[in-house]
This record gives structure tokens, sequence and C-alpha cells, in this order.
């Protein structure tokens, strides 16, 4: 079975990412793979600092590994969050980051957002991007106690449910991480495919 480290020690995003692979390949976290320490998020886009985590963690390790980078963009905010969503409060708290959130678009008329990741992927010399997206909304408040992170403020679109309403399964299906993860696994049982 092939191994790939994730570069990444979020319980929350293993655990998404592991049902996505369905146990097809041995997936690793940084701890498993012996790595401790930080890792540099530089970049002043998703990609960016995708890719410039998986590479530091490439150069030290050595083996086959990836590393997503997932950011809220809020139209009324001119985008932001973005690169600044898992610390936008200026913390990494994410009752605090929506909880500013909330505030900042109390008087916002649009309240459109979208989700976006982007995974990086090296391989020996080869690098790969892959991308997923899902449009939605600000709610008006909290909704729900699932999920992480933003989940209780997000509603998918089509749905009258924020994603922290939804059951793994439900969010999985539908989630930026996992339509980014569904082309990344594509790949990995197909790499002419790209």
């Amino acid at each position: 079975m092939k191994s790939i480290v994730f570069a990444s020690n979020n319980a929350h995003k293993l655990e998404e990412i592991r049902a996505v692979l369905d146990g097809k390949f041995q997936l690793l976290s940084l701890a498993e793979a012996g790595f401790s320490g930080d890792i540099p998020e530089t970049g002043d886009t998703l990609r960016h600092n995708a890719i410039e985590k998986a590479e530091y963690i490439h150069a030290r390790l050595g083996v086959s590994v990836f590393a997503d980078d997932s950011g809220l963009e809020v139209t009324a905010l001119g985008g932001m969050p973005g690169v600044d969503t898992a610390h936008y409060s200026g913390s990494r708290d994410a009752e605090a980051n929506m909880d500013l959130l909330l505030k900042n678009l109390a008087t916002a008329d649009d309240r459109s957002a979208r989700f976006v990741t982007v995974i990086a992927y090296i391989e020996v010399e080869n690098s790969i991007c892959f991308e997923g997206m899902v449009e939605g909304e600000i709610a008006i408040e909290k909704q729900g106690k699932g999920g992480f992170g933003y989940d209780p403020i997000f509603l998918p679109e089509g749905q009258d449910r924020s994603f922290a309403e939804m059951s793994a399964e439900e969010k999985s299906a539908i989630s930026h991480r996992a339509r980014a993860m569904a082309q990344f696994k594509a790949y990995l049982e197909n790499p002419s495919s790209k």
C-alpha cells in the first residue's frame, strides 16, 4: 500500500481525508512520519502556501507528501479572510474568528462566500495541484455544533443547514476539501489522468 505524508497534524482534516481515501492509501500525519516543528506559510495565496508546505516537508523527509491550504472568501469583505482564515481574529480561536466575521458582516446585504481548498502533491521531483470549491453564504448566526472552523456559519449553496449541522458524510459529499481530495484520489489511482 502506498504511503503518503499529509503535511498536517490537524485531527479533523486527517479524519476527513482518511474517509475520502477509503483505506486505499496509507495516510501519515506529520507526527506519524516523525516530523515535529512549524511549517512556513508565507504566501499571499492558498496555492502558494500549499506548495510551500509540501516542498518544506518533502525536502526534510524525502517522501511523497501533500499539503493543503483552505480559506473562506467573503464577497462583501473583498475576499477576506482568505489566506488569513485560520487566524482572522489574530488567533487560531475558531469562536473568535467566527465572532469577528459575523461582526464585520453585521450590516452587509451580500453574504455570499465560498470555501476553497488547494492541495499540492510532491512525489520525487513532480509536483501537482488540485483545487476544490464550494459556494454558499454566511449565516446570520452560528448554527450547529459539528464540524470545525467556520462550519457553524457557512451555508453551502442550495442548503438551509450549515456544515456544522450536517453529518460528516453529508459534508464530505459537497465540501471544498472533499472536492479537491476527489481529484487528488483520482490522480493517485491513475496518474496519467491529469
